[in-house]
């Protein structure tokens, strides 16, 4: 399974971003996807994770209310929809996927993606 994610950026508080996550491979219809992130200095951060049928979705409680996941059910590419970002958000994210038996741990995830820079202004 290969992952390439896009769709980084600059931009203002308060402002969206959408993340994309495209991937590739004859078993990617069984995997789940998950989006983490990374800031300078920090441990990899989980950040939003949705089952291979797409009927399970989990969030950070940072993120609730503001990020959306979709994709999933089998779909090649995987969102995710950024709004009211915040300075805080500023991160490399990064898409995984796998089995992830704990959807929240990193190491349950065998798969990863190139990471995308997300700088949030003030």
């Amino acid at each position: 399974v290969q992952l390439q994610a896009w769709g980084g950026g600059l931009v203002q508080a308060g402002g969206s971003l959408r993340l994309s996550c495209a991937a590739s491979g004859s078993i990617f219809s069984s995997l789940a996807m998950g989006w983490f992130r990374q800031a300078p200095g920090k441990e990899r951060e989980f950040v939003a994770h949705i089952s291979a049928s797409g009927r399970s979705i989990y969030y950070v409680d940072s993120v609730k209310g503001r990020f959306t996941i979709s994709g999933g059910n089998a779909k090649s590419t995987v969102y995710l929809q950024m709004n009211s970002l915040k300075p805080e958000d500023t991160a490399v994210y990064y898409c995984a996927a796998g089995s992830a038996v704990i959807p929240r741990s990193p190491g349950a995830y065998e798969y990863w993606g190139q990471g995308t820079l997300v700088t949030v202004s003030s």
